[in-house]
């Protein structure tokens, strides 16, 4: 797909604008600090771009100013005493070096243990734990599937998790296809799921509209409450370099 790409500046602010073959224009705002991204059709101009944006200039504050005043961890040393999430309970990390190969234990309500190789470094401590949590999300995916592939009357063909920068969740509508963002296994159970009913609604309807709220509204009434949860919780230290 051709693809052009500039920045603009609306009212101060810097606009990303990418066009693309694409039929309507999308205005994103993205963490940690609210960047703005525009996708937009390939023949609208820079103009009407700015009056777009001029029109969602309230929405696009307001989105800013909560990624503003979200919490934030710190980079991650992965050594023992640091806060870990492990859906949206706040663990304290206790590591245990020995002579074997990587893992974690849960203990009790109140600390993680990270087993590792003696003199393992920072990069494989990590390594060991997002690979536990991306097993611990697989665990939880297959019965909540289950529960709305049903109230939904649809199949989702395939799940991938994968490290995500700016979304909780993406979907292939035509192929029933769902990404799952890793950080979703840090999350409250209800923000998994809200992520699964929001991906698996776009199946139906492809565009956040009023059809699509009705939709959300009609089978998960309290997705708002749990979208703002999602969005108050602790976000990972990131570089935050994507698109």
């Amino acid at each position: 797909m051709n693809t052009e790409e500039r920045v603009v500046a609306v009212h101060g602010l810097p606009v990303r604008v990418v066009r693309k073959a694409i039929r309507n224009l999308h205005i994103g705002v993205y963490p940690p600090d609210g960047r703005v991204r525009v996708a937009a059709p390939l023949r609208v101009s820079d103009g009407a771009v700015r009056l777009a944006v001029i029109g969602k200039l309230g929405w696009i504050r307001r989105h800013q100013m909560r990624f503003a005043a979200q919490q934030r961890q710190s980079a991650r040393e992965m050594v023992s005493g640091e806060s870990h999430y492990y859906l949206g309970r706040r663990y304290r990390l206790r590591v245990v070096e020995h002579d074997r190969a990587g893992r974690v234990m849960l203990r009790g309500n109140t600390t993680l243990e990270l087993h590792v190789p003696c003199r393992a470094g920072v990069e494989y401590r990590t390594r060991v734990l997002l690979g536990w949590y991306r097993k611990r999300l697989r665990e939880l995916i297959p019965p909540l599937l289950a529960k709305w592939e049903a109230k939904l009357d649809t199949q989702v063909s395939n799940v991938g998790i994968k490290r995500m920068k700016t979304k909780w969740g993406s979907c292939n509508a035509e192929a029933h296809r769902i990404w799952l963002n890793l950080e979703l296994a840090k999350k409250p159970i209800q923000c998994l799921e809200y992520i699964i009913v929001h991906e698996m609604v776009h199946f139906t309807e492809r565009h956040h509209d009023g059809r699509f709220t009705a939709l959300m509204d009609e089978h998960l009434p309290r997705w708002r409450a749990y979208r703002d949860e999602l969005n108050h919780t602790p976000l990972a230290h990131e570089s935050w370099d994507g698109h």
